[in-house]
């Protein structure tokens, strides 16, 4: 009731001139389902609750892929949402889509709310910002790569649960051991690409990417088949052949593998917090992601996952404020500390973050802090700020396709990666050439 009585005072005090007669619908389309779907329909409904004036319809549209290309559908047909989620890997598309886009801090300002971008977190809001720092998208849900430890499954295989994982380095035994004591699953992973090869490339400051991983030009080429990946790559491959490193999908098939109690490690996004705190019916832990000792400059920092809401340009201009006044609404400490609490997404507001450890969150719940720790460790650099990549969506799956060939002991990691950046590089300039 605290959050409802504050918000319904914050959208009190928004005034555009007389009152709409009617509620003013404004359309959502997103790619949430299970926990985070349930939590995204609360805040909507908490807002639409608020206030009288504008009723948010919140629509799932499939996943993130599937969510950006309806969006897409959409436009071109004159059919678009007023708020679309898309993926972070899809913000140089959504940038290109020149006419298809209404910036965020266009909006914001127009609508004559106060609007600081000054207010969120540069190491979250750099990514979705133009060359001038003013904000494009909205970073809706923020999240960054962890470790996630079964500390009964570690201790049933005689292992201390407080076990050293910061490096790579102290792995094998640590797996061997696992594999040794029965355990079926020793270590899996979500999202194998954004883990093991976009973020581990930041977190160890080498160049996925040139021109500073797409953020200089398009005329950017993939360089991630240098030696340190390779070797990394080859590593996780050779576990793949021992069953210390069980492959289970592209996306996240495996989070459902690790809550049900399957897998002793897991390496996953900040965000599947929520899903393991509902599920889970063993004691686990929030780490740091390991690093290989060899790498000078690891840990640098990791990267931005997760996805913002882009607004879409052809609705009639008086619904703007509408739009403008939720995504005030999901800016506010409160809606967004508890965002953060309940998902393990990024609070994007220092005021939210500064909320939470008030609140005691973070002492009651070792690990949550440590999303924000990593994304912040360093300076990013030009190696470790996130990626800004055209069709970089397509170019994952052909990453998938290589990754998987090393898994099954098809191909080695060096001719996994050197195929994946020659065929990524063909449709980076396949993208250069169509928004010149």
């Amino acid at each position: 009731m605290k959050i409802k009585t504050l918000n319904l005072a914050l959208v009190a005090s928004m005034a555009w001139g007389t009152a709409a007669s009617a509620q003013t619908e404004i359309q959502w389309w997103h790619a949430f389902t299970g926990r985070l779907g349930e939590l995204l329909d609360a805040q909507v409904a908490l807002f639409n609750s608020s206030q009288s004036d504008y009723k948010v319809v919140a629509t799932h549209k499939g996943n993130y892929s599937e969510t950006l290309n309806a969006g897409i559908a959409a436009f071109r047909a004159g059919e678009q949402p007023h708020l679309l989620q898309v993926f972070e890997v899809g913000t140089a598309t959504m940038m290109a889509a020149s006419g298809a886009i209404k910036p965020v801090y266009e909006v914001m300002e127009a609508s004559g709310l106060t609007f600081d971008p000054n207010a969120y977190i540069p190491a979250v809001t750099g990514y979705y910002t133009n060359s001038d720092g003013q904000m494009l998208s909205f970073p809706y849900n923020s999240s960054t790569q962890v470790l996630y430890v079964n500390r009964d499954k570690l201790a049933e295989a005689g292992i201390d649960p407080d076990v050293d994982l910061s490096t790579w380095d102290a792995w094998d035994a640590v797996l061997t051991q696992l594999k040794d004591a029965g355990v079926t699953c020793p270590y899996t992973t979500s999202w194998q690409s954004w883990v093991h090869l976009e973020s581990f490339s930041a977190y160890h400051d080498v160049p996925f990417a040139t021109k500073e991983n797409g953020f200089g030009g398009l005329d950017t080429e993939l360089v991630f088949n240098g030696p340190l990946q390779v070797a990394h790559i080859d590593q996780l491959g050779k576990w793949a052949q021992e069953g210390k490193f069980i492959y289970a999908g592209r996306r996240n098939e495996a989070g459902a593998n690790f809550r049900g109690g399957e897998c002793a490690l897991f390496t996953e996004s900040s965000a599947g917090y929520a899903g393991v705190k509902a599920e889970a019916q063993f004691a686990f832990d929030i780490r740091h992601l390991p690093y290989w000792t060899a790498a000078e400059a690891a840990p640098q920092n990791t990267i931005i996952g997760g996805a913002s809401v882009w607004i879409m340009e052809g609705k009639p201009e008086a619904e703007y404020n509408g739009v403008a006044a939720f995504l005030n609404f999901l800016s506010s400490p409160e809606v967004q500390a508890k965002w953060h609490q309940d998902t393990g997404y990024l609070p994007i507001t220092t005021a939210a973050g500064e909320l939470t450890k008030s609140q005691g969150f973070y002492d009651a719940n070792p690990g949550t802090e440590i999303a924000g720790i990593q994304m912040t460790r360093n300076t990013p650099t030009e190696n470790s700020k996130g990626l800004r990549l055209g069709g970089f969506d397509q170019v994952r799956t052909i990453i998938d396709e290589e990754l998987e060939g090393v898994w099954s002991g098809q191909k080695t990691a060096q001719a996994a990666l050197d195929s994946a950046v020659e065929r990524g590089n063909q449709l980076l300039r396949r993208f250069e050439q169509a928004n010149r």
